[in-house]
């Protein structure tokens, strides 16, 4: 499922929680926390992405010194 849709579904659940419980909030804040859900998705995925450029980096450095040493 692609993020801005997963962050759709989301805000249509809370919004069916909200009215639900018979409050209300006005359309613009569903479409903000729709934003706001799919920068958290964001940020998540940016930060995994970080950790396993690290991992990828450290395993170059490693296979470039084995490389060093096997000549």
């Amino acid at each position: 499922m692609h993020k801005t849709q997963h962050a759709k579904n989301i805000t249509d659940r809370f919004h069916e929680l909200v009215n639900d419980s018979g409050d209300s909030l006005p359309e613009h804040h569903y479409d903000e926390l729709v934003l706001l859900i799919e920068a958290g998705i964001d940020t998540a995925l940016v930060e995994r992405l970080e950790s396993i450029a690290n991992k990828l980096q450290k395993m170059a450095q490693s296979i470039r010194s084995d490389a060093e040493r096997f000549d």
